[in-house]
């Protein structure tokens, strides 16, 4: 799943869901596309964290967030 997937995914997901922080969002979206993407959610994170190890899910949550927050760019 290419980034601007991923922020496709998560916009949607977001839509549906507006009431939510953005970390519930992540997780909704990390729930959504299975188990595979997660998986490579996962190591994706671990790879740029430089682990080798990690629990499966928060680090498929963080990898989304880390993309989502990657594309929106600086705060000002």
């Amino acid at each position: 799943m290419s980034d601007e997937e991923l922020i496709v995914e998560f916009a949607l997901t977001r839509l549906d869901n507006p009431g939510l922080d953005l970390e519930e969002i992540a997780a909704l979206v990390v729930r959504r596309v299975g188990e595979d993407r997660m998986l490579e959610f996962a190591s994706l994170n671990l790879a740029t964290r430089g682990e080798l190890r990690g629990a499966l899910f928060p680090s498929a949550v963080e990898h989304v967030l880390r993309v989502v927050l990657t594309l929106r760019g600086p705060a000002d």
